[in-house]
């Protein structure tokens, strides 16, 4: 059986960016993952042990998002993927989303995103 636990709009002031400007002033930062696992044994037994954390997850993108500056949301997104498919074994499959609001652009949007799916093993 698949389950998926989600994490929806997580958000951060951080400095990524490309422009030095960018990595100077910050902005807004906004995370979705999407957590494919088997949480039927953690749900039968109500028993946080037996299931991914999501406090400990968000925890964790947290302190990515803040650890290091990165030019690329693509790159935050694969990071935070690669390390959750790292510290969590019952992990089937993930999709991490990254948005930057107040993207500098030279028109009008509500931000970019960027979206990374993996599977464990793979």
């Amino acid at each position: 059986m698949t389950n998926i636990i989600r994490i929806k709009n997580a958000s951060f002031y951080a400095y990524h960016g490309a422009l030095q400007e960018e990595q100077n002033i910050g902005g807004k930062f906004e995370a979705d993952v999407d957590i494919y696992t088997d949480f039927t044994n953690a749900a039968q037994t109500d028993d946080l042990k037996k299931t991914i954390n999501y406090n400990d997850v968000y925890k964790y993108i947290n302190k990515i998002v803040h650890e290091k500056k990165y030019y690329l949301i693509e790159t935050l997104a694969t990071i935070i993927a690669d390390g959750l498919l790292n510290r969590y074994q019952s992990i089937i499959k993930i999709a991490v989303r990254v948005r930057k609001h107040h993207v500098p652009v030279g028109g009008v949007l509500d931000c970019v995103e960027a979206e990374v799916i993996k599977e464990n093993g793979k």
